[in-house]
């Protein structure tokens, strides 16, 4: 009973900032559920050589479209959050610029298609390789440009060392990426590891940004506790 007072007293204490990080929060999961989700369900796909962009093409591949348009969406509503949250340092706002065109970045490759392997090229498939790659280099450059205000702000400065080790890390895969053959054997994990970094970032700052918001309203209402005891 007291874990379902906890849970309750949590639900009570969730505002508006607290939203933002839930919509940071379910970005990832959403495209990872649908990225997996359509990879099983396609016969003789193959999450290590095959690339994240083809599987759009299979039958089951409006999963994966709904997973990038969901995230795309979820980030945009994820980063007024870091815009109304973090103590701003130098770079702020051009990091926050970056985000919001990494976010729309995410609902232009759900919207536009790859194309097939040993087909002509169309206007759909250069706007989809184009994104991704524009995608690729802003996120690096975002949360680089964001560190010096994680590491200011005594709410984010746990995770400043963490988000700086994950934009340098994005940016040198992004590096290698650019020489990568397409036809490769292990493309498909080597971009997967590249996005995985880059949601896994969201997750990790989404859940900072529960936490703070949630500790914040705790301060400022703080008789409020359960059964007697603060939390």
């Amino acid at each position: 009973m007291h874990g379902i007072s906890r849970l309750m007293f949590i639900f009570k204490r969730l505002n508006i900032h607290s939203a933002l990080a839930l919509a940071g929060i379910v970005g990832p999961i959403v495209l990872i559920v649908g990225d997996l989700a359509a990879s099983f369900a396609t016969p003789n796909y193959s999450l290590i050589s095959n690339s994240i962009s083809s599987l759009a093409l299979t039958p089951v591949g409006w999963l994966q479209t709904i997973g990038f348009l969901a995230m795309g969406l979820l980030v945009e509503i994820f980063v007024a959050g870091l815009l109304l949250n973090i103590r701003r340092a130098r770079g702020f706002h051009l990091s926050i610029g970056f985000f919001v065109f990494f976010g729309f970045g995410l609902l232009l490759i759900g919207a536009f298609h790859t194309d097939p392997a040993e087909v002509a090229r169309t206007i759909e498939g250069i706007i989809h390789s184009a994104t991704a790659y524009a995608v690729f280099w802003l996120f690096p450059v975002a949360i680089l440009l964001l560190t010096p205000s994680l590491k200011s702000d005594p709410n984010w400065k746990n995770i400043s060392v963490y988000t700086l080790v994950a934009g340098i890390l994005a940016l040198a895969l992004a590096m290698v990426f650019l020489c990568l053959p397409d036809k490769a054997s292990w493309f498909g994990l080597y971009e997967r590891i590249l996005v995985a970094n880059m949601i896994i970032w969201v997750e990790v700052a989404a859940i900072q940004l529960l936490r703070s918001s949630l500790r914040r309203e705790l301060q400022s209402n703080p008789d409020k506790s359960i059964n007697g005891k603060a939390i």
